[in-house]
């Protein structure tokens, strides 16, 4: 009965009724799902910064944003035309 019992018996509804790939697209929820995965990542390198000096701090996080790029990167499969 409560308001978020609510939203979520109306999301599940509605991903029933137009198919789950097209319901994410129509509600954003791929972007909210990729960034919620991408700042567990962002975590798992560290929850709090080391360094004390604010430039230091902007280095250290461009870092850790290459680092996760990087891993990334690794793991887009590349396409070859054939033939």
């Amino acid at each position: 009965d409560t308001a978020g019992a609510k939203a979520r018996n109306e999301a599940v509804r509605s991903s029933k009724y137009l198919g789950r790939a097209l319901w994410r697209n129509l509600t954003g929820y791929h972007r909210r799902s990729r960034v919620e995965t991408k700042m567990h990542c962002v975590k798992l390198l560290g929850q709090r910064l080391l360094a004390r000096d604010f430039d230091r701090q902007v280095a250290e996080i461009q870092i850790r944003a290459a680092i996760l790029n990087g891993f990334t990167a690794l793991g887009i499969p590349r396409t070859v035309a054939v033939g």
